[in-house]
């Protein structure tokens, strides 16, 4: 999918879900950023504060491409910014400030991520909008929220609090240290999903009453909740990362990996009929499910990869899954790429570089598919206060010498 391409355009006149809801984000980085991506995606208009000269912080991040003026763009702003204006702002003055907010009353979203406490030395918190503007929907995304922790006024990014969930330690064998970020960035994603969610039924509260209200996301209660199994599974007895008796285990194919998993009788029956062993549903060692674990290298294990070893990864896959087993294909980055899922599904947005390279920049795409709603168009990021002039016009009715007059003083960029 490239930049401005539609999925089902005749589903454009349906228009988005959330047409008319306005957001102006202080963010920065990758949590807050992926959230306001995907609410832009779903039809808000997300107007982006960021600092002067320097931008979101994101923009500083590596990998990284050049804007038209030559400024590093980094990986980390391409894949959460699309579809959004920026606005270059000094919050540290008090012009700055009062900008934001005069701005405030124009919008049904203020959302910000910085370290909790932050904003409220500035003046731009909680209660210094709604004081504004009393329905105004206020999103605070930092690492420990803004009530009760002990952790409040410590940084974080992603693998801090993936740390802190405990799911590193139950994942970790021996004396080995701990797989930082496995599988990407989930402290953030998973952050954002619960800032977007929250913003989706403070709309709708407000609907009901009126009012306002500060929805209130910390990093670590966002992966504390996804990582559920680790507090569940202790209070149930399991612990030192013993997940159960289930095979949920990686095995070797003729070309890479694939994922199994079973964990009901029936489906490790339909397992042994595959790899040629239908005999083992009677066996003795396999009367329980802790048989399958404490037989699994001995047994299990040779069987099913001899049995794969004439077979792709992927062929191994589908002639399980055809038999009622879940298995997968352990994917290379460049096997995603190219997979036919992402394509069909529209899972990568291609954005064209500005620095002369011709391989694009892939970003993911919109993971929520909706019926009567065209998916797209995508635009791209905004480049650096992009948007300063035309957004304080429009909002705040300034003119060119207003205009001029503050970018003179260092309050606007």
């Amino acid at each position: 999918m490239q930049l401005g391409d539609v999925v089902n355009p005749d589903d454009l006149a349906n228009g988005k879900p959330l047409d008319g809801v306005r957001i102006l984000a202080l963010e920065q980085m990758q949590a807050l950023p992926w959230a306001t991506q995907l609410l832009a995606r779903l039809g808000a208009d997300v107007v982006k504060v960021e600092a002067i000269g320097s931008g979101d912080q994101g923009r500083g991040s590596l990998p990284a491409i050049t804007d038209p003026e030559g400024r590093r763009v980094g990986a980390t702003f391409l894949r959460t910014n699309l579809g959004k204006r920026s606005i270059c702002v000094d919050l540290k003055s008090d012009a700055g400030r009062r900008l934001v907010l005069d701005l405030v009353p124009r919008f049904d979203v203020v959302a910000e991520n910085f370290r909790a406490g932050a904003l409220g030395r500035l003046g731009l918190d909680y209660d210094a909008v709604a004081a504004v503007h009393p329905p105004t929907i206020y999103l605070s995304v930092s690492g420990f929220g803004h009530s009760g922790s002990p952790y409040g006024d410590l940084p974080a990014f992603a693998p801090i609090v993936e740390a802190m969930s405990g799911i590193y330690e139950m994942k970790r064998t021996g004396d080995d240290p701990p797989a930082v970020a496995p599988v990407g960035a989930l402290g953030d994603i998973g952050t954002a999903l619960s800032g977007v969610i929250g913003v989706l039924a403070a709309l709708r509260q407000r609907d009901r009453t009126g009012r306002g209200t500060h929805v209130d996301v910390a990093m670590l209660d966002s992966m504390v909740a996804m990582t559920d199994i680790v507090t569940n599974f202790w209070s149930l007895g399991l612990r030192d990362g013993n997940l159960g008796p289930l095979i949920m285990h990686g095995f070797r194919a003729a070309d890479g990996w694939f994922i199994v998993q079973v964990g009901r009788e029936h489906q490790f029956a339909r397992l042994v009929e595959v790899i040629g062993h239908p005999e083992w549903v009677d066996d003795a060692r396999f009367a329980d499910r802790q048989g399958w674990i404490d037989h699994l290298d001995g047994v299990l294990r040779p069987a099913i990869e001899t049995w794969a070893s004439t077979r792709t990864s992927l062929e191994a896959s589908r002639e399980l899954g055809a038999a009622g087993v879940a298995a997968g294909p352990c994917l290379r980055d460049e096997q995603v790429v190219a997979d036919p899922h992402v394509a069909a599904r529209h899972m990568l947005v291609e954005v064209p570089r500005t620095d002369g390279v011709e391989q694009p920049v892939l970003v993911p795409g919109n993971p929520v598919k909706m019926s009567g709603v065209a998916e797209g168009p995508e635009t791209r990021i905004p480049w650096l206060g992009e948007h300063t002039d035309e957004v304080l016009r429009a909002e705040l009715g300034l003119d060119d010498d207003a205009l001029a007059a503050l970018r003179r003083e260092g309050v606007i960029g």
